[in-house]
């Protein structure tokens, strides 16, 4: 085993860059809140203003759109909470931050159904969206958390909007490692989160399109022009703007992943040719797998992995010493038993060859010990 932790679970949250370490410890020496009038509070409000500038040039943004949140679960809340009585149509691969809101808001919620690898199929949106019983607010993903398979965003957008729906789209996982553009994809309103990038944890935005009416979630003190009351977090803005500076300047480097994470897929078929990349067969993000090992639950195989110093991600959900299949998986049609042996692996900004190797030794001993040679036969 290993002394040197490696660590492959960037998609639940990045390792946090030493520039924005830097940027964030600097403005937190400073004081001043940034909805005050005097000095320190108006050089406060410039570097909240100028985070709000970096970060809508992720996304082609107007600053003005820009609504700074505690996160991408509380901008998720606010798009699907706050567009007024819609009917609200999401993909059967969200986020829970997406699902659990649409559920509560909406008992006549529609799931939209996804194919084989994870996308939403144009033409169900297109029948949903003719039999709506009034208009309606549609919520998909960019980019899968657990499989990284990229959504059709632009075309299902299009069609939402023929029939005079709101489309918001979850781009967390996909804002910062591939080119993202709101006005391309022509959506709405865009949740966007820090920690995915390097930049700090507690902070996000929700990003709009163009102007529109939003009812807040939070109310008290009229910051965020009304639109998401409460003090400013004026570091961890600082933090999340200078994370967007480095991901766009990084995102050629953040593309060659790719080869890495296909060198692991290709090692781990070597080792095991019943084993299975969920989504490989549609576009992903660079850094992204969600790969089956036949005959290992889950829970042992990220439990196995960190005593071996390596962090990985299960591609199911624990709970009370049972695994339960993950709902992106049963989604796309993946049989429990299959998809209970699923964990995610996801590279980031500091990650290595020598990580990919680390993986694909431990992933090798584990499946040595405890898989189901089916293959062999």
């Amino acid at each position: 085993m290993s002394s040197q932790h490696v660590y492959l679970d960037y998609n639940a949250t990045a390792r946090a860059r030493p520039e924005v370490i830097e940027t964030v410890a600097a403005v937190m020496g400073e004081v001043g809140n940034a909805s005050s009038i005097h000095q320190p509070g108006q050089k406060a409000r410039l570097v909240v203003e100028d985070a709000r500038a970096k970060i809508a040039a992720l996304v082609g943004a107007a600053a003005e759109n820009v609504i700074f949140t505690s996160g991408g679960t509380e901008s998720d809340n606010l798009a699907l909470k706050g567009v007024g009585d819609r009917r609200l149509m999401i993909s059967g691969v969200e986020h829970g931050a997406v699902l659990a809101p649409a559920m509560l808001r909406d008992s006549g919620a529609v799931i939209l159904p996804v194919d084989g690898a994870g996308r939403v199929l144009p033409e169900a949106l297109e029948a949903a969206l003719a039999a709506a019983d009034k208009p309606a607010l549609v919520s998909v993903m960019l980019a899968n958390n657990e499989t990284g398979v990229i959504e059709p965003v632009a075309e299902l957008t299009e069609i939402a909007h023929r029939h005079g729906a709101l489309v918001h789209c979850d781009a967390v996982q996909a804002a910062g490692k591939i080119p993202v553009d709101i006005n391309r994809l022509g959506v709405d309103l865009m949740t966007l989160t820090a920690h995915k990038i390097g930049g700090p944890q507690g902070i996000g935005v929700l990003v709009l399109r163009e102007e529109m009416n939003l009812a807040a979630e939070i109310v008290g003190g009229g910051q965020e022009r009304g639109r998401r009351s409460g003090t400013e977090n004026v570091a961890g803005a600082a933090g999340y703007g200078r994370a967007c500076e480095l991901a766009l300047e990084g995102l050629d480097r953040f593309a060659a992943l790719a080869e890495l994470r296909d060198d692991m897929e290709r090692r781990v078929a070597a080792i095991a040719p019943a084993r299975r990349v969920f989504g490989i067969e549609a576009p992903r993000l660079p850094n992204t797998s969600c790969l089956s090992m036949p005959g290992v639950r889950s829970d042992t195989q990220v439990m196995q992995f960190d005593l071996a110093g390596v962090a990985i991600s299960a591609g199911s959900a624990c709970s009370s010493g049972k695994v339960s299949a993950s709902h992106v998986l049963e989604a796309m049609g993946v049989p429990d038993e299959e998809a209970t042996t699923a964990v995610r692996f996801s590279l980031g900004w500091a990650s290595t060859a020598a990580d990919v190797d680390r993986f694909v030794e431990v992933w090798g001993d584990i499946y040595a010990r405890q898989g189901t040679r089916a293959d062999a036969a």
